[in-house]
C-alpha cells in the first residue's frame, strides 16, 4: 500500500515541522508512544510537554520514557490538555512547533473516561496561540465510541470554523474503510 496509514502519517507531519531543539506537547501522553517519538525528535536540546488526566498514562509514560533513557527531555504533567497555557513557561509562548492528540480513552484503560470536546477546543485555541508560524497540531480522531462520535462532531464543527488567516487546516482519513477508522484533521498555524 503506498498511501500512509494513520499513524505513520501522523508521524510524519510532526517530523515536518518539529526539528531537534523545539519544543512539542502531547496532549494525551497514554501509554507514552508518541510521547517517546516526539523526545527523540527534538534530541537533548529541546523538550515535551506532556499531558494527561490518567495517573495510569503518566505511569505507563514514565516507564516507557525511562525504558528508551528519554526521561529528561520530557515533562509529564498529570492533568488535562486545557491547563497547556498554565503549564509552558510564558517565556516560550510562540516557540511550540509540534502538539499531537489521540482523542478518545486510554488503549488498555477505563473506556468510561474519555477525552472531551470542551477542553480539546480549549487546548487547541491555546496551542494556537502557543505555537509557531508553520507548527503542527495533529490530531487522531477515535470516533468508533458513543462519546467520540459527539466529540468528533463538535470538534470537525470548531475546525473548519478557524479564520484561514490563523491556520491552515486538513483531514485525512481512508474513507471506505469499514467500523469508524480513526482519521487525522492536522492545523498548520499561519
Amino acid at each position: 500500500m503506498k498511501l500512509q496509514r494513520i499513524l505513520p502519517f501522523a508521524k510524519q507531519l510532526l517530523q515536518t515541522s518539529v526539528n531537534s531543539g523545539d519544543i512539542v506537547v502531547d496532549a494525551t501522553v497514554g501509554n507514552g508512544h508518541d510521547t517517546a517519538f516526539l523526545a527523540k525528535i527534538v534530541g537533548e536540546n529541546g523538550h515535551v510537554y506532556g499531558f494527561d488526566i490518567q495517573k495510569q498514562a503518566i505511569i505507563n509514560t514514565i516507564d516507557r520514557l525511562k525504558t528508551e533513557n528519554l526521561e529528561e527531555r520530557v515533562t509529564l504533567v498529570h492533568q488535562g490538555h486545557e491547563t497547556v497555557s498554565s503549564v509552558i513557561p510564558h517565556h516560550l509562548a510562540g516557540e511550540v512547533a509540534g502538539a499531537i492528540f489521540n482523542l478518545g480513552y486510554l488503549p488498555g484503560g477505563d473506556p468510561s473516561i474519555v477525552t472531551l470536546p470542551d477542553t480539546t477546543k480549549s487546548a487547541i485555541e491555546q496551542l494556537l496561540k502557543l505555537m509557531k508560524r508553520e507548527g503542527i497540531i495533529v490530531i487522531v480522531i477515535y470516533h468508533g465510541h458513543t462519546e467520540g462520535k459527539l466529540e468528533r462532531d463538535e470538534l470537525m464543527n470548531f475546525v473548519t470554523s478557524i479564520d484561514p488567516q490563523v491556520a491552515h487546516v486538513i483531514q485525512y482519513q481512508f474513507i471506505n474503510k469499514q467500523n469508524n477508522p480513526p482519521y487525522i484533521v492536522a492545523i498548520e498555524k499561519c
